[in-house]
């Protein structure tokens, strides 16, 4: 299995899928599935390719999910070996997507067809969800494909997003939810004039200013045993006219919120709102729901995995919460559990980026552990 693992992530790797691009990995990785006895089907949108191959039609069903996309690779000239060229030197696999997430998703491709190979007639089913979209807008990625299988009442069990989570050893964490992103363009009106008749002008500056500092003191939750504190920050601001004796008539501010469960999006838009309000500015507000926040607390699957990660490792692996968004956000709306699990992420995103070759065994070894605690006869 490692050298069946290593191969397809090296084949992956040198097709260069930047996302949106699909450069064939699809084709390449439903041909495996389809040999094993997966059915395939693929659903494209907007330029987007998706992919939902499974195998049988009972219940449970165990799910892998994952992106094939990948970021740009940045300047070629400081990539020790091209990107796009799979490269191997000092124990490492190198290569642009080598540890987000195309080592994963060669773990759990192999890891399934072993699984099936080897127990033809397993109980419940097998699938793979795996979309081109998850680096870039993810817009018609995997979000479609989960509306798609609500559509037709088709429902996911269990879930494992193959993202690269561990920090120091494979399989040191596990991600059991994430942090939902709401963001915000605040405009604060003013009148622009002559900083010379500040009886004339209204400085929307310094009208905001009292307001943007108790935003940014506020204890917005106190999180909860899962997650810490909802975090509010302040990206962007502008104002001016370019000139320096003008009072500008506007201000603009970017702000986002790190949300745990311990808040819901109307309920921090509204206490925004309000504070706004006390403060008396003339304002106007854009929200932006980039993810809600899901949480897989303690149970079958979370327990599933630690136990196949200490046995396959001997690592006991910790909960975590942290980071960005994933794609196990829109799992989650069809799916009561989803997991994150995958390779050091110390590179991602990175020149040079790369993954241990010693552990691409031990992934697939895990991903098929949870195959067959969940699913074996």
């Amino acid at each position: 299995m490692a050298d069946n693992t290593l191969d397809l992530a090296q084949r992956l790797i040198a097709l260069p899928s930047v996302t949106p691009r699909d450069a064939g990995c699809l084709d390449l990785i439903a041909g495996h599935l389809q040999a094993a006895g997966f059915v395939c089907e693929r659903i494209d949108v907007g330029g987007v390719a998706n992919l939902w191959a499974r195998h049988g039609d009972a219940s449970p069903l165990v799910c892998f999910a994952g992106h094939i996309d990948v970021v740009p690779p940045g300047p070629l000239e400081q990539w020790s070996s091209p990107p796009f060229v799979p490269t191997i030197r000092q124990g490492k696999l190198y290569g642009r997507g080598a540890a987000d997430m195309k080592s994963s998703v060669a773990a759990f491709v192999i890891a399934a067809e072993s699984f099936v190979t080897e127990d033809p007639r397993h109980a419940g089913s097998v699938a793979l969800l795996l979309t081109s979209d998850e680096e870039g807008d993810s817009i018609d990625g995997t979000v479609r494909v989960t509306e798609r299988l609500q559509e037709r009442g088709e429902a996911i069990d269990y879930c494992v997003v193959g993202e690269p989570t561990s920090v120091e050893h494979l399989g040191d964490t596990i991600k059991n939810g994430r942090r939902g992103s709401l963001s915000a363009k605040l405009i604060v009106k003013g009148i622009q004039g002559h900083v010379a008749y500040p009886d004339a002008v209204r400085n929307p500056i310094h009208l905001a200013a009292p307001a943007i500092a108790e935003l940014a003191g506020s204890r917005w939750d106190d999180g909860n045993e899962y997650f810490p504190p909802t975090s509010f920050q302040v990206s962007n601001i502008h104002a001016g006219t370019g000139a320096g004796n003008v009072v500008p008539g506007r201000l603009e501010i970017d702000f986002n919120f790190r949300f745990s469960t311990a808040s819901t999006v109307v309920g921090l838009q509204h206490r925004v709102e309000a504070l706004l309000d006390r403060h008396g500015l003339d304002y106007a507000i854009h929200w932006q729901l980039g993810a809600k926040p899901f949480l897989t607390p303690l149970g079958r699957l979370v327990d599933v995995l630690a136990e196949a990660v200490l046995a396959v490792t001997g690592t006991r692996a910790k909960l975590s919460t942290s980071g960005g968004t994933s794609d196990g956000r829109f799992i989650a709306e069809i799916c009561r559990e989803v997991v994150e699990l995958g390779p050091i992420n110390d590179s991602i995103h990175k020149v040079d980026e790369h993954v241990n070759i010693a552990d691409l065994n031990p992934l697939a070894a895990i991903y098929g552990q949870v195959l067959r605690r969940l699913l074996g006869q």
